[in-house]
């Protein structure tokens, strides 16, 4: 049996800095939420779940179809750390890891995420994360004796405090689609225009 880790998918955010709900915002003919759940599913067919929070509603609909689990964040306003708790605890009991995914990150192609998971197949206790440069991040496998540690975090910080742990092995893939992420419409325009962040 090839091991394979469940996707968490996280789009709960109120997309503040955006001004709209981002997940809405399209590329390539498709909004960012069903690009994203679509790439997970490539990977990860039947065993990816979407956390949701504001507009969920609005947003399911745009899973329409997909083989995939919606989970209604409902403390989303709270932080990014209650949108990866909701995600894990959506896991069943046997899944070997999450691989963390954001919805925003809109230049991640199904080689970049293959390639996330063959490394971590190699070394399935490890955490396993995208790096761009000197940045490191999601997407990010991380295995389910991470998981406790992930119900216990607080605030907006996501798993940042589990890559910079010392006492952890972390793996990286070079991955520099995963440094492309939407935060405003210019980012849009310019990953549209093909132009750099």
């Amino acid at each position: 049996m090839i091991l394979r880790p469940w996707v968490i998918l996280l789009a709960a955010g109120g997309a503040s800095r955006y001004g709209r709900p981002k997940q809405l915002a399209r590329l390539d003919g498709q909004t960012l939420l069903r690009r994203a759940a679509r790439l997970a599913a490539a990977v990860a067919p039947g065993r990816t779940v979407v956390v949701l929070g504001a507009r969920a509603a609005t947003l399911r609909r745009e899973l329409q179809g997909l083989p995939v689990q919606p989970v209604h964040n409902r403390r989303w306003r709270e932080g990014l750390a209650t949108s990866l708790a909701a995600g894990v605890r959506a896991l069943p009991r046997g899944a070997r890891a999450g691989l963390v995914l954001l919805a925003d990150q809109a230049a991640l192609m199904p080689e970049d995420l293959e390639g996330l998971i063959a490394a971590w197949r190699r070394h399935p206790r490890s955490i396993t994360a995208a790096q761009a440069g000197d940045w490191r991040g999601p997407p990010v496998i991380l295995p389910r004796r991470c998981f406790g540690r992930l119900l216990r975090l607080r605030g907006d910080a996501g798993a940042r405090s589990l890559l910079q742990d010392p006492a952890e092995t972390v793996l990286t893939v070079p991955m520099p689609n995963a440094a492309t992420d939407i935060d405003v419409p210019a980012d849009l325009r310019r990953l549209r225009d093909g132009q750099p962040r």
